[in-house]
C-alpha cells in the first residue's frame, strides 16, 4: 500500500509484512487533526456559561491533559494489535456485544462530521458566490476523495496541514492578542465552579471522542514498535494543538461574546479585506484535515457492524459504496442541522460524554489491567471463538454506567434529580469514566487471574523488545 493507490485493508488484520512507519508520525496527525475552528468554539464554552479567562485556560489545560491521556493509552493498542480500534471491543463485549458501543460511535462521527461540514459551508458561502449547502457538499467531496486512498493519503496529507494550519492560527492568535483582553478576566478570585466543571467534562469529551479511532492510525506500525514513543508523540500532538486552539476560543469569545454565532465572518474581520478569501480557504482547510478522520471512522465503524453479522469483502468497490453511504447521511444532517449549530454541538458533546466515557474505561481496563495485552486476534473475528457473540460482564458494566448516570445528567432534553441536589454540578461524566471500569475488573475477577496463561497470537512485545535491542 501507498499513497498514490487505495488502501486495501478494512477491519482485518495487517500483516506484519506490510507494517511500516515511526512512532512520530502520530505527532502531527494527531496535531493537524485538532487545528479548526471547532476546537476554538470548544475553548469558548467556557466563557458563555460564565467563566472569566482564567479559570477557563485552567479548566482547558486539565480536561484537556487528563483526556489525552485515555487516547494515547488507546494507540499503544494499534502496533499490538493490528486491528482498527473500535473491532478491538469485540474482545471486551463479545463479537455482537460489540455494536452497541459501535452504534454510539457511529453516530459520533456522524455528529463531527456534520458540525465541522456547517462551518466548512459558513466559510464557503461567505468567500465564494456558492451558497452554505452546496458549500457542505464540495468540501465534502473532497474529504470524500481522501478518505477513500485511505491511511497512508491521510498520513501524508495531514504532516503538510500540519504546517500550514499552524502557521494560519500562529497569525491569529497574534492578532487576537493584539486586540487585548477586558479588565479583570484573569481575576483568579471570580471562579463559577459550575462553568468550571463544564469546561473541564467538555474538553476531556473532546479529547475522548477520538479514542474510538485512534488506534487506526497507529495499526499498520510495526508490532514490535515500543510503547512509549507511540504514547508520548500522540499525547503530544493531542494536547499541544487543544490547549492551545480552545485558549485561543476562549479569548476570541471574551472579546466577542457572539464568536460562536459566526466564528469564520468574525476572524475574517480582524485581517484586511483582501485576505478574506485566503483566510476562508484557510477555515475550510481545517475542516477538511479533520473531516477526513471523521469520514475514515465512520466508515471503519459502519464496515465493523456490517462485518459483524455477513463478512465484508475488502475490495474497492465496496470501500466506494460503504463510503459513498457514509458520506450521504452525514451530509444530509450536517444541512438538517445548521440552523441551531451552537445548541446542537453543546449537547452533542454531552451525549457523547455519557455513551463513550464507559466503552474507553472498559476497553482500557481489559487490555492493561485484565488480558494485559493478551489477545487471540483470530477470535475477534470468530463469534464462536473464545470472545463469544456476548460477553456477560461488559456489557452488564456499560448498562450500569449508563444507569447510575441517568440522575446527575444534564442536557437540553432531560436534566436529572441530583443534577438539581448538587447545585447543578455535572459529575455524570465522571462517574462514566471510573465506574464501568471497576465493575469490569471485578467481574472479570477469573480471567485477569490467569491472564498471563492467557492464549494470543499477538507478538510478545517483552521478547519482541529484547531481540530489537
Amino acid at each position: 500500500m501507498s499513497d498514490k493507490t487505495p488502501e486495501l485493508r478494512f477491519v482485518e488484520f495487517i500483516p506484519h509484512k506490510e507494517r511500516h512507519g515511526h512512532p512520530a508520525s502520530q505527532f502531527p496527525l494527531w496535531f493537524s487533526v485538532n487545528m479548526m475552528l471547532l476546537t476554538t468554539l470548544t475553548g469558548g464554552i467556557g466563557v458563555l456559561a460564565g467563566l472569566n479567562m482564567f479559570w477557563s485556560v485552567v479548566a482547558i489545560v486539565i480536561g484537556n491533559l487528563v483526556g489525552a491521556m485515555f487516547v494515547a493509552a488507546h494507540a499503544v493498542q494499534g502496533p499490538r494489535l493490528g486491528i482498527p480500534q473500535m473491532i478491538q471491543s469485540r474482545a471486551q463485549f463479545g463479537v455482537y456485544g460489540a455494536v452497541l458501543p459501535l452504534i454510539a460511535v457511529f453516530i459520533m462521527y456522524i455528529g463531527y462530521f456534520a458540525s465541522n461540514s456547517v462551518i466548512a459551508g459558513d466559510a464557503i458561502a461567505a468567500g465564494t458566490p456558492i451558497n452554505k449547502t452546496w458549500g457542505i457538499v464540495i468540501s465534502g467531496l473532497i474529504i470524500l476523495v481522501i478518505t477513500f486512498y485511505g491511511h497512508d493519503l491521510i498520513h501524508k496529507i495531514e504532516r503538510w496541514f500540519a504546517i500550514l494550519l499552524a502557521i494560519g492560527f500562529i497569525a491569529l492568535t497574534i492578532v487576537t492578542m493584539q486586540l487585548g483582553l477586558p479588565e479583570g478576566v484573569w481575576n483568579v478570585g471570580d471562579f463559577n465552579g459550575n462553568a468550571f466543571l463544564l469546561l473541564i467534562g467538555a474538553t476531556a469529551t473532546w479529547q475522548l471522542t477520538f479514542a474510538p479511532y485512534v488506534a487506526d492510525y497507529s495499526r499498520y506500525l510495526p508490532a514490535n514498535t515500543k510503547a512509549r514513543p507511540v504514547f508520548l508523540f500522540t499525547y503530544g500532538g493531542l494536547a499541544v494543538s487543544t490547549i492551545w486552539l480552545m485558549t485561543l476560543g476562549a479569548a476570541l469569545t471574551t472579546i466577542f461574546p457572539t464568536y460562536g454565532d459566526a466564528p469564520s465572518e468574525t476572524i475574517a474581520s480582524l485581517f484586511p479585506d483582501g485576505m478574506a478569501p485566503l483566510i476562508y480557504l484557510f477555515i475550510v482547510l481545517g475542516v477538511i484535515a479533520t473531516n477526513v478522520f471523521n469520514l475514515y471512522g465512520a466508515f471503519m465503524s459502519l464496515t465493523t457492524i456490517v462485518d459483524t453479522f455477513s463478512r465484508v469483502k475488502a475490495k474497492l468497490s465496496v470501500r466506494a459504496i460503504l463510503l459513498l453511504a457514509v458520506f450521504v447521511i452525514a451530509t444530509i444532517v450536517a444541512v438538517a442541522a445548521s440552523d441551531d449549530f451552537m445548541t446542537y454541538f453543546s449537547n452533542l458533546l454531552l451525549v457523547l460524554a455519557y455513551l463513550l466515557f464507559p466503552w474507553t474505561t472498559i476497553n482500557l481496563v481489559d487490555f492493561y489491567f485484565v488480558r494485559k495485552g493478551r489477545y487471540v486476534v483470530k477470535d475477534i473475528f470468530n463469534p464462536d471463538g473464545q470472545y463469544g457473540r456476548f460477553n456477560a460482564p461488559a456489557i452488564v458494566s456499560y448498562v450500569i454506567a449508563i444507569i447510575v448516570q441517568v440522575p446527575f445528567m444534564s442536557t437540553a432534553f432531560f436534566t436529572g434529580p441530583l443534577f438539581e441536589a448538587l447545585g447543578g454540578v455535572d459529575i455524570a461524566w465522571i462517574i462514566a469514566l471510573t465506574l464501568p471500569g471497576v465493575i469490569y475488573f471485578f467481574l472479570m475477577r477469573q480471567t485477569r487471574l490467569r491472564a498471563h496463561e492467557l492464549e494470543t497470537d499477538t507478538i510478545d512485545i517483552e521478547e519482541a523488545m529484547a531481540a530489537r535491542e
